[in-house]
């Protein structure tokens, strides 16, 4: 398989996996409204440039822009993770209580336990996602003559983000899986988010999967599994797609 036809069958994979996540849903109905009124985006490159971030820093937001565009690529069948805002939306999502720990249970002791009984390290999820991010570019500096993760090529990038997902790359002072697993979590719920959150630019991922939204009634199409629904999605705005 040629290069071209790998990227695409890489790309089209990743689309069917996200259309077949099943928390859309809760993605849609994410708490957080201090996050604010959400921002209209029209290219990658105006997700990436047009939105100045409040907790991370521009290194670290740079290194988040590529992974979520190397999680969520744009392609023919919806919008990519930096179109829809998803780095955005995870910077805005990092000054929420949630993010900072203040409604975790953040008491020793601090263990590896069981993946049953969920994470029970020491750091809360923004800690998590600035170490990580830290930790990877310290990582690829040392590894690819000081160039940052965000300055590597795509095959590069790919191959750190399957090390990270796995937990075979060792990164300083987070497990990379653990950073892995969070961050892909908040890619996720970025991207199905309502608009008002920053991800999710003019619904786009909702359209794609045919959501509703927040559409009054829909009842008569909850059972439907041999029809797309036929109207557009409209989000806690009241704006349609």
């Amino acid at each position: 398989m040629d290069e071209k036809k790998a990227d695409t069958h890489t790309s089209l994979s990743r689309r069917r996996f996200f259309k077949s996540l099943s928390a859309v849903p809760l993605a849609a109905a994410l708490p957080g409204g201090a996050m604010g009124e959400d921002q209209d985006g029209k290219s990658a490159e105006a997700g990436a440039s047009n939105y100045a971030p409040t907790f991370f820093n521009p290194v670290q937001y740079d290194a988040l822009v590529a992974i979520c565009d190397r999680l969520i690529p744009s392609d023919e069948v919806g919008p990519g993770a930096v179109e829809s805002g998803v780095p955005e939306f995870i910077d805005r999502h990092m000054q929420t209580p949630y993010a900072n720990g203040s409604i975790w249970y953040m008491q020793g002791p601090f263990l590896q336990a069981a993946p049953e009984f969920g994470y029970q390290g020491k750091l809360s999820l923004r800690e998590i996602l600035s170490v990580g991010l830290d930790a990877l570019d310290t990582l690829c500096k040392h590894t690819f003559d000081g160039r940052t993760f965000a300055k590597l090529d795509r095959a590069q990038q790919e191959s750190l983000l399957k090390q990270a997902e796995s937990g075979e790359l060792a990164l300083e002072g987070i497990s990379s899986k653990t950073f892995f697993s969070y961050l892909l979590g908040e890619a996720r719920n970025g991207y199905f988010s309502d608009p008002k959150y920053g991800g999710n630019k003019n619904m786009g991922a909702w359209k794609m999967i045919g959501y509703p939204g927040a559409r009054a009634d829909y009842i008569d199409w909850v059972t439907v599994r041999d029809k797309p629904y036929p109207l557009p999605p409209v989000d806690q705005a009241g704006r349609r797609a």
